[in-house]
């Protein structure tokens, strides 16, 4: 009977035992919003480096703190309540909580709430400036050197100073002229439209007329009577904006304009101060984007001074970044390009004489962080390990000696401090979830603030793996991601999603937590089916050539890359290959009707979002960029318009598009559909009548559940 007893007891135990470690299932809800939020690894909010000090800062119970690199001193700097009782005693709105902030020095901080800025004295606790800006204006943009904001309002631009006086830089009626905000639709690197001078005496700033460019008309569905909302929107081929660049001079309170000569649709951008404001430098490129010069203007009176250098390429040229002037030599500044195939840094003197390559090799430079105290070394960001690992580097400016700071595999990012002596790294890999150390710039470690543990571990995740096959040309490496269900038995068949993306501008595989997937490619591999991506010819940090193999016939190389992962899934054994998906947006959602078009007997169902159908419909400058003037490359628009191809479709495909997109227009599917009504072609669609050109929010949840509605019901 005991024998009999400690058996029964011994099997109650294992079977508790197994249960107990049961894991969990990802929801939808887990999969596309938790992962990014609950199920996100513990992270700290509001890192900087106070200076002058061994001390970090961070935000935590809207409280602002200060911890010693070695986490044995920690001190409470500044409370919500603390600011709000300082902010109410000069009468100034108090705020919900503490958010974005910069370090003044030691003892002062700056804040942004909404579009005005406050600082303020930790130590005496008191309120050193407030700048108020109305809330409805956009484009703020801060000078601390002057301590005045530059905004927008409508299609205007203004100054406002710190006694709340308002310096109206435009007053234009004509709404089709439009001052201080982006242009070129925010390609060539231009993220704004005002650039203030080193020592805040004059503003750049953008002046765009838009009086040529079409009407495009959005239609908004939600009031009683649909009313309609026109954008600005070049097609390519078609009439553009005419851009140029205005110097407001604060002191004299007047405007002058750059002598920009050239063609009349060309574009200026990497805007760029000389240190003692005397003359400014801008990247004047034509509109067929095969030529560039880097001209410096005079500032007193707009007067082109010089071209120091031009680049130029049978394909494309694009600018990306600013020069950036050295600390302790304002003669001499250094220039981003992928001249020599890669993305790389050349120093220049202000002559126009190329000094050196400071970095060389097959990786790009990602960014620029700044300078080590004594100006001699840059902190840079690049993949120069692998392609798909980002390390943070030591650079000597005057022999291109590379130290490696960052000793982990991973994806890193970096705050450096003001002297340029320490490093707050962030970073993550496969198989770390989150990392922050605090280093110094020669490598070594100081201490490691926070290693996140796995949030993830309780559930039954999917596996997932990284590695490489080659292309059809059995030379160039293409970077793979696959993702199993978590017991995958290689004796049975699975079937198998194409999650693609595929054009410029992106890299989906990454040595980053999770591989650089979404929650929802693991919740579908739990749900038993395998996702596949791969990083074809066309994407991004590979180099020049690696990218513009694509010109002037869009879809032909990176289709036939995505058919040589068909081919690595079909050898693995274990793929159903009558049951293959594919689901991409944007770029991705025209490489997915693509394929779906191309390879009717493979691809079995296939989900569009956003997708461009016809390169004509696209915008004028990424779309030339890559395909041309439709005037000059009638072939090759011909050849990648997917509504040539309508009557090749056999499967399933389900189009997604938001019914307010200015970006890849509503148009493209609509014409899809039409031609599929033409060609008596079955599709389905579905439209988020107030999204853009992406669902974001809570809403991505119903997308996704639409999504995968659609692959469980068809494939």
């Amino acid at each position: 009977m005991r024998t009999l007893l400690l058996i029964v007891l011994i099997a109650l135990f294992s079977v508790f035992g197994l249960y107990s470690q049961e894991k969990k299932e990802l929801t939808i809800e887990d999969a596309v919003v938790g992962v990014w939020r609950q199920y996100y690894p513990k992270t700290i909010r509001g890192l900087g480096l106070r200076p002058d000090s061994k001390e970090f800062s961070k935000i935590e119970n809207n409280s602002l703190l200060a911890l010693s690199y070695d986490l044995k001193k920690e001190n409470v700097l500044l409370t919500l309540d603390e600011l709000n009782r300082i902010l109410q005693a000069k009468n100034i709105e108090e705020l919900s909580s503490l958010k974005t902030y910069e370090w003044i020095d030691n003892n002062k901080i700056r804040l942004f709430p909404g579009n005005n800025v406050i600082e303020i004295d930790l130590k005496t606790k008191s309120v050193l400036k407030f700048i108020k800006v109305s809330d409805d204006v956009e484009n703020a943009d801060f000078c601390a050197e002057n301590g005045m904001i530059a905004y927008t309002i409508g299609n205007n631009l203004n100054i406002i100073n710190e006694k709340g006086e308002v310096f109206q830089v435009s007053n234009e009626r004509d709404q089709n002229i439009v001052y201080g905000q982006t242009v070129s639709r925010n390609e060539f690197g231009i993220s704004k439209g005002t650039f203030w001078s080193p020592k805040g005496s004059y503003l750049a700033f953008y002046k765009k007329d838009e009086s040529n460019v079409t009407d495009y008309p959005l239609v908004n569905t939600s009031t009683r009577i649909a009313t309609l909302k026109n954008i600005k929107y070049p097609m390519a081929g078609m009439e553009s904006e005419i851009i140029s660049v205005g110097i407001y001079d604060i002191k004299n309170k007047k405007t002058i304009y750059l002598e920009t000569e050239g063609e009349k649709y060309q574009y200026l951008t990497n805007i760029t101060w000389s240190p003692d404001e005397k003359f400014i430098y801008v990247a004047v490129l034509n509109r067929a984007q095969k030529h560039m010069k880097f001209n410096c203007y005079r500032v007193s009176d707009g007067k082109f001074v010089k071209t120091l250098f031009e680049e130029k390429n049978e394909k494309y040229v694009e600018p990306l970044h600013p020069g950036i002037f050295l600390p302790k030599d304002p003669n001499k500044f250094l220039w981003q390009s992928r001249r020599d195939n890669y993305s790389h840094l050349y120093l220049y003197d202000t002559d126009g004489n190329l000094i050196r390559q400071v970095t060389k090799g097959n990786f790009e430079v990602q960014e620029v962080y700044g300078f080590t105290e004594d100006g001699k070394d840059i902190i840079i960001l690049a993949n120069k390990e692998t392609p798909i690992d980002f390390d943070i580097y030591r650079v000597n400016i005057e022999t291109g000696a590379m130290l490696r700071v960052t000793k982990h595999a991973g994806s890193h990012i970096a705050i450096v401090s003001k002297d340029g002596s320490v490093i707050i790294d962030q970073f993550s890999s496969t198989t770390i979830p989150n990392q922050i150390n605090i280093i110094d710039t020669k490598g070594k470690l100081i201490n490691t603030v926070l290693l996140a543990d796995n949030p993830l571990k309780d559930f039954n995740l999917a596996k997932m793996e990284i590695g490489t096959i080659k292309a059809d040309d059995g030379i160039t490496e293409l970077y793979y991601r696959l993702i199993s269900p978590p017991d995958l038995d290689p004796t049975k068949k699975y079937p198998a999603i194409i999650y693609v993306y595929g054009g410029p501008h992106a890299q989906l595989i990454t040595n980053r937590w999770l591989g650089g997937a979404a929650g929802w490619d693991y919740y579908m591999a739990q749900k038993g089916y395998v996702v596949f991506t791969l990083d074809n010819r066309g994407s991004a940090n590979r180099g020049l050539e690696f990218e513009n193999v694509i010109y002037g016939n869009c879809g032909e190389y990176e289709i036939r890359d995505q058919m040589t992962g068909i081919e690595f899934l079909k050898n693995l054994g274990y793929i159903d290959m009558d049951r293959i998906g594919v689901h991409g947006w944007s770029y991705g959602g025209f490489m997915t009707i693509n394929l779906a078009l191309t390879y009717p007997d493979i691809f079995k169902v296939a989900v569009a979002g956003g997708p461009v159908t016809n390169w004509e419909y696209y915008e004028v400058m990424y779309g030339e960029r890559y395909m041309g003037n439709p005037k000059d490359n009638i072939e090759g628009y011909k050849k990648s318009n997917l509504l040539e191809k309508v009557e090749n479709l056999k499967g399933r495909l389900l189009i997604i598009h938001g019914a307010q997109d200015p970006v890849v227009v509503w148009q493209h599917s609509l014409a899809f559909l039409q031609k599929s009504i033409e060609k008596k072609v079955l599709v389905d669609y579905f439209v988020y009548p107030e999204h853009e050109h992406n669902v974001r929010g809570l809403d991505r949840v119903h997308l996704m559940r639409l999504v995968t509605r659609y692959f469980e019901e068809n494939l």
